[in-house]
């Protein structure tokens, strides 16, 4: 039974090692979420090969010979084996929730000096506010190396949920309250933010890129983003900030979001609906629901552009969107 047991153990760990179940961690946090992981596998494999070994030397060593139709021993049990098989996964249990336990608490640790980074969720985008650099606001997520960040996170009108799945850390957004997260960076590259809420209509399309900077090249970039806010386009900052790519296509933004209608025939629709251009854009972005495109629901886009961004916004958006010139 033994060798049984071995075997099982060694063709489930092949499963287990082979198959790569979990993304390259790019976070403290994962890594040590890995650990929890293998941690529970390791005992899980254990408890597999045991029952398995059992099961196969009892079908092989005690089944019925062929036409014998009498009933088996009397067995009525064994008091020592029903407490090892109650006490030793009761032991494994409160280890695994121990362990996971510690892991928690450590994950949710920023330590003293961590970088704030505010990030808001609406259907169908994320947007990102740095306080520490000036409340810098950016529709890219980028993070400094090696420092822990802490988000704070908000939803403007349903649940969402924040995860970058090589760093391991997930946080629902929900309306009306301020949630964190702290991730700790430990490698540089290219990620993706996604929402693992169901949001509505445009929630696949509800992601973000994420970038992870050596120190210097963040605090350049930075200093870059501040630059470009103030000498750049104000319509173009806006439309970034706002996520409007994330619902919308406009060849001039470099945007490919199919939820809501293509704003490269804003024109057309305007005169469609009897509207002067400027009048129609602007209508569309703080009354959506006024005049809905063909093809599309009422009630996706958010009904909150007046009140969240600013009339100089608005305004800024409106000839970026209409080609208007200041």
């Amino acid at each position: 039974m033994a060798g049984i047991g071995v075997v099982v153990a060694i063709l489930v760990t092949l499963v287990a090692v082979l198959i790569p179940w979990l993304p390259t961690s790019a976070s403290e946090q994962m890594d040590r979420i890995e650990f929890v992981y293998w941690f529970a596998t390791v005992i899980c494999i254990g408890i597999f090969a045991l029952v398995s070994a059992v099961i196969i030397y009892s079908v092989m060593a005690f089944r019925a010979q062929p036409d014998d139709e009498t009933d088996g021993p009397p067995i009525h049990g064994h008091t020592g084996l029903e407490v090892v098989w109650t006490i030793v996964p009761a032991v494994l249990v409160v280890a695994i929730g121990i362990v996971s336990a510690v892991v928690l608490s450590q994950n949710g640790d920023a330590g003293t000096n961590p970088y704030r980074i505010k990030v808001f969720a609406q259907q169908f985008a994320w947007r990102f506010e740095y306080p520490d650099a000036k409340g810098l606001k950016s529709s890219e997520l980028v993070l400094p190396l090696g420092r822990s960040v802490r988000f704070e996170m908000e939803s403007a009108d349903v649940i969402h949920s924040f995860w970058i799945p090589q760093m391991g850390q997930k946080q629902d957004l929900v309306p009306g309250l301020r949630t964190s997260i702290v991730v700790t960076p430990k490698r540089e590259g290219t990620f993706s933010l996604v929402c693992t809420e169901l949001c509505g209509l445009g929630h696949a399309t509800m992601r973000a890129p994420v970038r992870v900077l050596g120190q210097a090249a963040f605090d350049a970039w930075v200093k870059e983003r501040q630059s470009g806010d103030s000498g750049g386009d104000p319509g173009a900052a806006t439309f970034a900030s706002a996520g409007c790519g994330g619902c919308h296509a406009f060849a001039p933004a470099g945007s490919k979001g199919g939820v809501g209608p293509a704003l490269d025939g804003l024109a057309a629709s305007a005169g469609k609906a009897g509207q002067p251009l400027a009048a129609y854009a602007k209508q569309s972005i703080v009354e959506p629901n006024a005049v809905v495109a063909a093809g599309f629901a009422a009630g996706v886009m958010p009904q909150n552009y007046g009140a969240s961004l600013s009339a100089a916004q608005v305004d800024a958006l409106v000839r970026y969107l209409t080609g208007a010139k200041e």
